[in-house]
């Protein structure tokens, strides 16, 4: 008889947080000791950052655009990124978030069904900041088998969220 296809149990890892600011950046925010910040030094893109979670095969793409007269069209560019999963997603339900106390409003994404970024989320203070982040696991999408990662995931996607500041 033929046995079934199984998974690999995903062990997810124990996680305590540090403050996470790097040297001449307009952001600061919170980041689990399972992570590795890397900036990207991309041509005429400035303070973005790749979050590596070795042990879960996972990375959070960062990008950061300063506002100059055109949060319209950050905001537009960034809607259209994340609609363009929409082919594949079975759902992509949303939910606001605001710090006032810090000036950070923003929209968290999860997009249900076999997605290649399953979180999305994008942070703004609408004068000066924006800051967007897409959840990537680096290995063929499988929301049943991944279901461990991505509940990981939401939960490091809120630290950073509750606890970017603006400098």
């Amino acid at each position: 008889m033929p046995k079934p296809y199984g998974y690999f149990r995903i062990a997810i890892p124990d996680t305590s947080y540090a403050n996470y600011t790097p040297k001449d950046y307009p952001y600061a925010f919170r980041l689990s000791n399972n992570a590795i910040a890397q900036p990207l030094n991309k041509e005429g893109e400035n303070y973005w950052i790749d979050i590596h979670y070795p042990t879960l095969n996972t990375t959070i793409h960062c990008s950061y655009k300063p506002i100059r007269n055109n949060l319209r069209t950050l905001a537009r560019d960034a809607q259209e990124f994340l609609f363009s999963h929409s082919t594949i997603a079975s759902a992509i339900p949303s939910q606001e978030f605001a710090n006032p106390d810090h000036n950070v409003y923003g929209v968290y994404y999860e997009l249900h069904g076999n997605t290649a970024s399953p979180i999305q989320f994008i942070l703004t203070d609408s004068t000066e900041h924006f800051f967007r982040g897409s959840v990537y696991c680096n290995t063929i999408p499988n929301q049943d088998s991944l279901a461990p990662i991505y509940e990981y995931m939401r939960h490091d996607v809120r630290i950073l969220m509750e606890s970017i500041q603006w400098q």
